[in-house]
């Protein structure tokens, strides 16, 4: 599993652009080859020596929109996400945008030993009662294990893999509140390989080599302390008479309150899931009705 790596690559990103902090708002920090030859160093200097510096305990809300079409096949979702407290709680929400009977919150009191799904319609099949629990697994692990961060470590992986490849680093540019904004393309190769958006086989099968090559614009912005506030990932890529459409923005959205999280269901209300076996038998039913 990547998480880990990944969550070394939100650290560097966080942190890459430090230095520029000292630059004149408004202006380049630098750009072009330079913001290749620049972001690309800073990667390489402090991926192996920052993955203690993401405890991913920080209390926040954020929204991630994710819109993915192969010719007319569309996946259009929006996960939000809250994290609060020390230890914290953790709220996923993962919605679709296109029918409203399709989704899965789930969610994780603080210093719980099991976590709660709760089943849209969709999944109402999966189980007799409307939330099931599991028992929690992640532990005192980074939020790149974590469903709400997941997304977001992925496709900072991308993006390291990409500068670290290919120099995908296009401009990084100081702004006049003290943020800074990077740009960089992704290979498309490197956002697969970090499975950002898994493809079922039927779409896999037909993205082609020279596809793969192509790239998407990534778009990440550090506010004055350097801390992540925004990614957007985005582009069209076509290929032997097909199309790939990605579109996906992260942003914060705010500060978390405990109005913001659900109350622990009632126990009439939830099926326990108690052993490995039985969520590995819930997920496999999950993907099947996933796929259809």
């Amino acid at each position: 599993m990547k998480a880990r790596r990944l969550g070394v690559a939100l650290a560097c990103v966080a942190l890459v652009t430090t230095a520029c902090g000292s630059a004149k708002a408004g202006t380049p920090v630098p750009n072009g080859d330079e913001a290749a030859t620049y972001v690309s160093t800073k990667f390489a200097k402090t991926l192996e020596t920052l993955s203690k510096q993401l405890g991913g305990n920080d209390s926040r809300k954020s929204v991630l929109d994710i819109f993915a079409r192969f010719d007319a096949r569309k996946m259009n979702a929006t996960h939000t996400a809250v994290q609060l407290g020390h230890p914290p709680a953790r709220l996923v929400k993962n919605h679709s945008n296109t029918d409203s009977n399709e989704y899965l919150d789930t969610f994780h009191p603080a210093n719980s030993p099991v976590e709660y799904m709760l089943l849209g319609p969709v999944y109402a099949s999966l189980a007799p009662t409307p939330w099931v629990s599991m028992p929690y697994t992640a532990g005192d692990l980074n939020e790149c294990f974590w469903g709400g961060g997941q997304d977001v470590c992925k496709m900072l992986g991308a993006v390291s893999d990409s500068v670290d490849q290919n120099k995908g680093a296009k401009t990084a540019n100081s702004r006049a509140d003290g943020s800074v904004e990077l740009t960089a393309d992704v290979t498309l190769a490197a956002f697969l390989d970090n499975r950002v958006v898994v493809f079922p086989d039927s779409i896999a099968n037909q993205i082609t080599d020279a596809m793969k090559k192509q790239t998407l614009r990534a778009r990440i912005v550090l506010d004055a302390r350097s801390k992540l506030t925004e990614l957007e990932m985005s582009g069209k890529i076509p290929g032997d008479g097909h199309e790939l459409e990605i579109e996906m923005h992260y942003r914060l959205d705010g500060t978390p309150t405990d109005n913001d999280l659900p109350k622990v269901p009632d126990p009439a209300q939830v099926t326990a899931l108690t052993d490995s076996a039985a969520v590995r038998d819930f997920y496999a039913r999950m993907g099947e009705i996933q796929g259809r």
